[in-house]
This record gives C-alpha cells, structure tokens and sequence, in this order.
C-alpha cells in the first residue's frame, strides 16, 4: 500500500528519524529491542528517514531505512538535490528502489554553511520533483515540504504557495509541512494552499517539545518558526541558560528545571496535535528524533492511536 492510499483513507500516523553518525549510534537505533522496534510496536504508517546536508550519511540513511523495511513498516527516504549531478540522483534513486524504497519526500535540501547555491545540476524542489517523474515515471510516491509560515529563503509566502502549486503540478503526491506551532497561521495556509488549486493530502510534520535549547534552535536558527506566547511562557519559566540573575544555580536545580519542562513540552505538544487534528489535514508526522519513551507517551495520551 501506497501512503497517499492511507492519506485518502484516514488520519495517518508516522514517525521521523535521523541516521546517526556513530556505530553505538545506530545499534542503538537499529539493533535488537533498539528503538526502531520499539517504534514500530506502535503500528505507525511509515517511517521516515533524514538525509544528510550536502548528501552526508548516505550510506547510514539507506541501512536505517533497510532496517525498517525488514521490520514492515513503510520507508520514505528524504532526499535533496544539494552537490548532485543528474547521473548521481538517478543512479541513487535506483538503488533506492533496488532496496524496495519507493515513497521520497524530494527535497532541494539546506545548503552547508558557506554555500550560495546548491553546487549541482538541479537547484530547487520543484526540479527534482519533475526530474525523479521524467526518469522514473510512478515508481516512486513523491512527498514534498510544505512551510505554512513560508519558507525563510523565499521572498514571500505568496511566493512559496506558487512553488508548492509547482511541485504539485510536476507530478508531487503529498505534503509533509515543516515545524509550524502558530496554529492561526497554519489555519490561514491551509485556507490559502486549497484556494491556490493545491489538493494533495498534507501530513503535518510535529517536533516534540523536550529540550529548551533544541526547541529555540529548531524555531529560530533552521525554520524562522514564530513561537507563540504559551510556548515562550513555558521556555521563560524554566530558563537556565545562559541566567546571569542565577549564576550559582545547582546542578540539581538545572536538572529538575530540565524535568519540568520536558513534562510542560510534552502537554504543550499533546494540546497542540488536538488543534491540528481538527484542521483538515490527513496526517500527524512525529518527529521521533531517535528516541521512544517520550513520543509513546504522546502518542498514547493524544489518541493519535490506540497502543497495542
């Protein structure tokens, strides 16, 4: 089954993880008991693996998505254009499909620090899109990014809705959203999208909220994410670092304000999906980031789905 087969069925649900860069790394991701059967305990629709910037970790992004492949669960590889020529993407995509990978969420990929343009053949998503459907026709299930605040190096969001529209019209099947917690402006992109003629199935894309510092560098450094004032209040009350009105905070103290806010990020992220799931979208894409406690423990008090 294709995962536009579940989009246009009922609310799908998936997980996001990333290949790590160490041995221990990925034994413990990959391994016996690691943390992709755990993850798949939980019966998700696929699982989706990070490619690295410039096409870094290649190698490890194909052996996590063998792993769940083995284990049953749909693969769907990310996939960028950055430092690659036409002979390099379609000689990687066909390894792909000879691996029995066949959904990808195209992507023109963020460029290495330093760089100004992607330093390969194809430039944007929109290319690889329609480069990956002239070569291999439907072999493979195309997903493509949505950003519901705009991407941050397009000059509009007006702009950005056209290019989505572009994707779609070059063959993309599905929308996979970046981080988005401003719920009324993902309501007004969901509007906009539908109204631009743009109709395919959107999946929204959802980071746990766990850790302060990684919350902000998500927000701020990678996407230009607005965050709203329920979100700074909880950052804002558990603020350690760095605190120069606390200078001798002690260790136990940082530890248990890193507790309380992982418990108020986890409540933030289980109210924020109820407010999703009545938006009009067709799934909830959870970023796993490699762990399992703490995104069971979403999964099972949001109702995304029932434990099994």
């Amino acid at each position: 089954m294709k995962v536009t087969d579940i989009l246009n069925q009922r609310m799908a649900f998936s997980f996001e993880v990333f290949p790590p860069k160490t041995d221990n790394g990925m034994e413990k991701l990959c391994g016996k008991g690691g943390v992709l059967e755990q993850l798949v305990s939980m019966k998700p629709d696929y699982i989706s693996c990070t490619y690295g910037a410039g096409g870094t970790n290649v190698g490890k992004n194909l052996e996590v998505l063998d792993h769940i492949k083995a284990l049953g669960t749909i693969g769907v590889t990310h996939f960028t254009c950055v430092g690659n020529t036409k002979e390099g993407i379609k000689q990687q995509l066909q390894t792909y499909l000879d691996h029995g990978i066949d959904h990808i969420l195209a992507l023109r990929g963020d460029l290495p620090f330093g760089w100004t343009g992607t330093g390969g053949d194809l430039h944007y998503a929109t290319e690889l899109v329609k480069f990956i459907r002239d070569e291999f026709g439907d072999k493979f299930t195309i997903a493509v990014a949505g950003s519901p605040e705009g991407h941050i190096a397009c000059r509009s969001i007006e702009a950005d809705i056209s290019f989505l529209k572009q994707k779609q019209d070059n063959g993309a099947d599905y929308i996979m959203t970046q981080l988005c917690w401003d719920m009324d402006q993902f309501r007004w992109w969901m509007d906009a999208i539908r109204a631009a003629g743009i109709t395919m199935p959107v999946d929204v894309g959802i980071m746990p909220v766990l850790d302060a510092a990684a919350t902000i560098n998500m927000a701020l450094s990678r996407n230009g994410c607005v965050i709203p004032r329920k979100l700074a209040e909880i950052i804002s009350k558990y603020w350690i670092f760095p605190n120069p009105f606390a200078p001798n905070e002690s260790e136990e103290s940082i530890a248990q304000k890193k507790r309380d806010f992982k418990e108020a990020g986890i409540e933030y992220t289980i109210r924020l999906i109820d407010e999703y799931r009545v938006c009009g979208i067709q799934g909830i894409h959870l970023y796993a980031l490699n762990k399992y406690e703490d995104v069971a423990r979403i999964v099972k008090e949001s109702g995304i789905k029932d434990m099994v």
